[in-house]
This record gives C-alpha cells, sequence and structure tokens, in this order.
C-alpha cells in the first residue's frame, strides 16, 4: 500500500469505533481517519475529532450539545441520518467502516456502495437485513464488502485465492456465552447482569446480551450466507470456548483451513481496512504452549433455539431475516430493563415470525417496512403477555 488508506468511520464511541481509533492510531502511515460519527457520546465524538482532524464528523442524538465552536478548524459538522449518508460518500474516502447498530447503518453503507467505496462491515443488520441488495449493489459498482466480525473475517482469510473451490461446510466459532453449561432449568433466573457477564469478548451489551442467547450465531448464519453465496443448509455453529480459532472453511475434498489469532477485534479489523495486504501490529504472537488446548463441542441447539429460528429465517429468505433481527432487538432491550425473563426472548422472536406477513422479493422499503412492523409486534407481546414479564 503506496498511500494512506482513508477511512469514514460511522460510529466511533462504540466498542468497535475505539478499536477502530486504536489500530488507526498504531498504524498512521497507512490508515487516516477522514469522517466520524457518534449518536450519543458528544464528548467521544469530540475528542476523536480533536485527535484524527477528519474532514467531517456526524452527530445523531447528541448533535445539541456539539457546535461548530467546539470542533477543531476545518472540520465540517453534519447532523442526523443524511449527515450520515453524506459522510460515508465523501470525495476524500477510500472506504467506510459501519459499526451502528440498528438499521441507521443501512442507508449509509448503500451511499457508500453506490459512490465507489469500499465498505467494511460490523453492523449485523445490514446484510441480515439486506444481503441481496446489499450484495447486489457492491457487484454492480465493483466494490468490496470486507467483513470485520472475527467469524466472517476468518472465513474471508480462509477463503481467499480459492474463488470457485467447492465448499462442503462453513463453521462459525462460537465461546457458547456465559450460560452453555448452565442447565435449562435454571434459564428462568437468568439476570441482566448475569447475561452481560461474557466469558472472553468485551462487547457492547446488546452484543453481549446476543452471545448469550446465541442470537449474535444465528444472526451470524445468515451474514455468512450472503457474504460468501453459501446456502444456510452448509453453515453450521460449533462450540469453542477459548474463541482462538475464530473460523473454519471445510472444502469438499475435506479438507479445514482455520483462521487463529487472539481475542482481540484490532486483528480483523486492522485486516479489513489494510486487505490485501499484512502489515505488523499491535497484537503479540500465539504461545501455543500457554494455550494448553483447544476444546470443541456441539451447541445445544434445544436448550438455545436462536440458532433454529435463525436457520428457518435464513432459509425462507425475504423480510423474514429483517423480522428476526427486529424482533431480537426489541426483546434484549426490554429484557435489559427487567421488563421481561431471559427465556421470553426466544419466545417473543418466534412469536413475532409466526404473525408477520413476509415479502419474499423485497426492496429496501419492504424491508424497512417489515422491520417496524416486527418491533410493533414484539412491544405488543412484551405489554400484553403475562408469559413474558420479568420474574420478581
Amino acid at each position: 500500500m503506496n498511500q494512506q488508506r482513508r477511512i469514514v468511520l460511522l460510529g466511533a464511541t462504540g466498542s468497535i469505533g475505539r478499536t477502530v481509533q486504536k489500530v488507526v492510531r498504531s498504524l498512521p502511515e497507512r490508515l487516516r481517519i477522514v469522517g466520524i460519527s457518534a449518536n450519543r457520546d458528544a464528548e467521544g465524538l469530540l475528542a476523536a475529532a480533536e485527535e484524527f482532524r477528519p474532514v467531517a464528523v456526524c452527530a445523531g442524538e447528541c448533535a445539541g450539545r456539539i457546535s461548530n465552536t467546539r470542533l477543531p478548524a476545518g472540520v465540517r459538522l453534519l447532523r442526523g441520518q443524511q449527515g450520515l449518508v453524506e459522510l460515508a460518500t465523501l470525495p476524500e474516502a477510500d472506504i467506510v467502516l459501519v459499526s451502528i447498530v440498528g438499521t441507521a447503518g443501512l442507508a449509509p453503507a448503500l451511499a457508500a456502495i453506490r459512490a465507489g467505496k469500499d465498505l467494511a462491515i460490523a453492523s449485523k443488520e445490514i446484510l441480515v437485513m439486506a444481503g441481496s441488495i446489499v450484495m447486489r449493489e457492491a457487484a454492480l459498482h465493483g466494490v468490496k464488502i470486507l467483513p470485520v466480525d472475527s467469524e466472517h473475517n476468518a472465513i474471508f482469510q480462509c477463503l481467499e485465492g480459492k474463488v470457485g473451490q467447492p465448499i462442503r461446510r462453513l463453521l462459525l466459532t462460537c465461546s457458547g456465552g456465559p450460560f452453555r453449561q448452565m442447565p435449562v432449568c435454571e434459564f428462568e433466573h437468568v439476570t441482566p447482569e448475569m447475561a452481560l457477564q461474557h466469558p472472553t469478548w468485551q462487547m457492547g451489551k446488546k452484543i453481549t446480551v446476543d452471545s448469550a442467547t446465541l442470537f449474535n450465531k444465528g444472526l451470524e448464519m445468515i451474514e455468512a450466507h450472503w457474504l460468501f453465496g453459501v446456502e444456510m443448509a452448509r453453515i453450521e455453529v460449533v462450540i469453542h470456548p477459548q474463541s482462538i480459532i475464530h473460523s473454519m472453511v471445510e472444502f469438499a475434498d475435506g479438507s479445514i483451513l482455520a483462521q487463529m489469532s487472539h481475542t482481540d477485534m484490532a486483528f480483523p479489523i486492522q485486516y479489513a481496512l489494510t486487505y490485501p495486504e499484512r502489515v505488523a501490529g499491535i497484537l503479540p504472537p500465539l504461545d501455543f504452549a500457554k494455550l494448553g488446548k483447544l476444546e470443541f463441542d456441539i451447541p445445544r441447539e434445544a436448550d438455545f433455539p436462536a440458532l433454529r429460528l435463525a436457520r428457518e429465517a435464513g432459509t425462507r429468505g425475504g423480510t423474514f431475516p429483517a423480522a428476526l433481527n427486529a424482533a431480537n432487538e426489541v426483546a434484549v432491550e426490554a429484557f435489559l430493563q427487567n421488563r421481561i425473563r431471559f427465556p421470553a426472548i426466544w419466545e417473543i422472536v418466534e412469536a413475532v415470525l409466526e404473525k408477520v406477513e413476509p415479502v419474499l422479493s423485497p426492496e429496501l422499503g419492504e424491508i424497512l417496512r417489515a422491520d417496524a412492523r416486527a418491533r410493533q409486534l414484539a412491544e405488543e407481546l412484551i405489554a400484553g403477555s403475562p408469559g413474558v414479564t420479568s420474574p420478581k
């Protein structure tokens, strides 16, 4: 890479965004941030603007606490959803990294693709909700879709140089979350505090609860389907508590390639931003003697129905994945507010999928309407059913 890669970072103050900043900080000759967004964290956005001196920043809910006078000279202030789209299409940018939780990242992601920017995806919603549209637009505009999730980044690495090679299975590894050995009869007593104690990764609250329910892995199955063109039936999940092997690809001849590294999101972020080059980074080498052993197990799909629900939604396609994602977001937030029991997260998602009327070949507007309808149904279930009220 002969010049700096210029990055727009959407979602700069979350766990992924802060790690992106760390990676850019470690490779100043190769990476430069030219655009930054944040939704709620005004001080985090201002600090990042002061350090990286981007061309522009975009503020969401925190816009009222930011003014041009608080920004460094020459940094333009944008606001809201339209500001995200403008940021994602900056002429100065080469690549847009999207780490916005929820549906807000979808419109700027599509705008970036249509503006000819490569897209690094850390937000599951983009491909879960609109994978067919995103991949179609990327092919049309000749841009790269680079996965940032450690699992998909691992598969991406395993498949490099193997275009056209027949794949038997994609194997997504999974720590199993904090309850992988808990008897199902105890799930009723799980609290938000318990669910937020992830054994391996340090992440935001929503994704940490998703890891506890295994919805995180279910959503990743749908992502992998779109990213790599492999049908849902050949995408499997393997429990791997050490989280050293990030995912694997099994080819038609039975050979399996695996990607390994420390459990640090700096690695897949750096690889997505410097692709196709590999450069020395901030992670230490693996010490296999200290690792001792790597363990594997089969998920308890009957006890953790997220994998079944995601496989069904991904197989049925259309707006089903958008409904699954939206219902889960609402249910997780209700659980974090102590409004519902832990197992009710699965119950609400399944009930919403049974109630929605799907569109099988949707355009963006239909996807967004399906998302809104699923959220409405989930809220109604939470408000109206005694079966999903939080235990005392």
